[in-house]
């Protein structure tokens, strides 16, 4: 019987390095290659998806959260954010001094001072994990090298998927009572953007609903589900599969719901769990 996966991007199917090891690529061919399939679950868009990551091989991606769903490389679901309320959000981020990236389709739109928010909070946490601060920026780079791509495209305001924020200046209490009627709120789930930052995303839109909707489109049924993850936005993934796993860098909300807890993402987590499944 046809079993499908689902992983998660960061800090699941890449390391802390931003990394696809190769154990979870070959992992994830052979569980393919026996006639399963394999979706990519992911909070990035389309723009940060690398084909360092789509070089594994995957029948499918779920990207923004929930936002877009291609199957066969055709975009079968795409929901955005309506034009004025972005650039109301874009203005209210610009009085703040908060930084934010607009995740289309189109390209990873960052603001003029992204980047330097960005390093603020990586300052931060280098110092609080005594770790240098030089090689926890690095691991941004490919991020910051991303973004700067797109730095003279412009920018469709009515084509964003959703909006991520760095936020250090204002409690995200206050980003959420004013967008958080409006639209989905969360805090972020990368580490090294700080506790006050966030995601701003099309209210009715996560992880549960776009893996049901792939689930309902291939005639597949939830006991035919895995998913892979590490983070509180994964929650709503594993409400949709039959066996969920999480990394041992999950947080302890998802171990909670766990069927299993497999090895840290940057310890083979991925293929120690394929492996030793016989699904």
């Amino acid at each position: 019987m046809t079993k499908i996966a689902f992983f998660d991007v960061d800090g699941t199917l890449c390391n802390s390095s931003g990394v696809v090891l190769e154990s979870s690529v070959t992992a994830i061919r052979n569980f393919r290659a026996e006639g399963n399939l394999a979706y990519i679950c992911t909070g990035r868009s389309k723009p940060e998806i690398l084909d360092s990551i789509l070089d594994v091989g995957f029948d499918g991606i779920i990207g923004a959260g929930g936002g877009y769903i291609v199957m066969n490389d055709e975009v079968v679901s795409h929901k955005t954010m309506p034009k004025d309320a972005v650039l109301e959000i874009i203005e209210f981020f610009g009085q703040h001094d908060v930084g934010y990236y607009l995740e289309s389709n189109d390209g990873l739109f960052g603001s003029e001072n992204c980047e330097r928010k960005i390093k603020e909070e990586v300052k931060k946490v280098s110092e609080q994990e005594g770790t240098p601060f030089e090689e926890m920026s690095d691991k941004m780079e490919w991020f910051f090298e991303l973004t700067r791509n797109y730095d003279n495209e412009q920018v469709d305001h009515g084509n964003v998927n959703k909006i991520s924020f760095i936020n250090n200046t204002i409690p995200f209490k206050e980003i959420d009572a004013k967008f958080g009627e409006e639209f989905h709120m969360y805090h972020s789930t990368v580490h090294l953007f700080g506790p006050e930052s966030g995601e701003i995303a099309v209210k009715g839109i996560d992880k549960e609903k776009a893996v049901t909707f792939v689930l309902d489109h291939l005639n597949l049924t939830k006991e035919d589900a895995i998913a892979f993850g590490d983070g509180d936005n994964d929650l709503s993934m594993f409400k949709a599969v039959g066996y969920k796993v999480a990394m041992a860098n999950a947080t302890d909300n998802l171990k909670a719901v766990a069927d299993e807890v497999t090895a840290d993402a940057d310890e083979d987590g991925i293929a120690i769990s394929l492996e030793k499944q016989a699904w």
